[in-house]
């Protein structure tokens, strides 16, 4: 596996333009929100998480698999992702919280934070870089992630 540094560098390298950065500042969190949410809508049925039903469906599924993933990445931007999975897994309540039905909301959040991510790299002059490598889904929250620690001097 690549270290997460190295990720990060080649994610980087194609969002430099500053408007693109500010376009995934917002854009990025939303499709996470939106993914999160969409994968809550099916039942996961663990006899283990019976007694909490807010957790027993994909979306924590998908949180729990994501997080293994940074884990063995980097476990500083690992436990900073926890966090923006707990605030994620929070955000989806307050959606199904909203008059319109929650895959409703999250499918035009997905769609219209997609649009936002392409116009982003139309500016930039650059394809996504998930078009070389999916894996970069997942590195899109960390690259993120990690300009928040560069800020406030946090390693990882």
């Amino acid at each position: 596996m690549k270290p997460a540094q190295r990720w990060l560098d080649e994610y980087g390298e194609s969002h430099q333009h500053p408007l693109n950065e500010k376009i995934h500042w917002i854009c990025v969190p939303l499709i996470m929100l939106s993914l999160v949410a969409l994968f809550s809508l099916l039942p996961l049925n663990l006899s283990i998480l019976n007694q909490y039903p807010n957790l027993n469906h994909w979306g924590f599924a998908l949180v729990v698999l994501a997080s293994l993933y940074y884990f063995f990445l980097s476990i500083p931007l690992f436990a900073g992702m926890i966090s923006v999975s707990v605030l994620m897994l929070i955000g989806v309540d307050l959606l199904a919280a909203l008059p319109l039905p929650l895959w409703q909301t999250a499918l035009v959040i997905f769609v219209v934070a997609w649009i936002g991510q392409f116009y982003g790299h139309k500016i930039e002059g650059k394809k996504p870089s998930f078009l070389k490598d999916v894996q970069f889904l997942l590195i899109g929250p960390l690259w993120l992630l990690s300009k928040l620690y560069g800020r406030y001097g946090i390693t990882y």
